[in-house]
């Protein structure tokens, strides 16, 4: 990804702040994605096609993964390893994600749908999250 690629989307072109800002991004889409699921895994589960009770137990996960992660986007400056295993948690879930569509899950059409989606947003911000950190350590 490029550096005036990520500096439009993170609108500054200062690594630490795009860093920070990815993090954060990431936080609040995760944080919101597991409260839904957390909430509302009962009618989640049936429009999407997936056990409720798994819903539940990804809404909390995802939930408390979130605050982890706001509370390092929160950090004047995180440290590397912590956004590295960000960044790797970000890189399974997808991998995870789509291996479930294929070999254990039966969803709806939206379900199917939804979980393509989440994957490629969760890899998008690895790949963002990653490319901002690597820019950091050449200030």
């Amino acid at each position: 990804m490029s550096a005036t690629l990520l500096a439009g989307i993170s609108r500054t072109t200062e690594p630490l702040t795009m860093l920070r800002r990815f993090l954060a991004a990431d936080a609040a889409v995760t944080g919101a994605n597991g409260l839904a699921y957390a909430v509302a895994s009962a009618p989640l589960g049936r429009l999407l096609g997936v056990d409720g009770t798994l819903l539940l137990g990804l809404g909390l996960f995802l939930t408390a993964y979130a605050a982890c992660v706001g509370l390092l986007a929160a950090r004047p400056r995180p440290p590397r390893t912590a956004v590295t295993l960000v960044v790797d948690t970000n890189i399974l879930w997808s991998v995870l994600s789509i291996a479930a569509l294929l070999l254990w899950l039966d969803p709806t059409a939206a379900g199917a749908a939804w979980t393509v989606i989440q994957a490629l947003t969760v890899a998008g911000f690895a790949v963002a999250q990653w490319s901002a950190l690597r820019a950091t350590a050449t200030e």
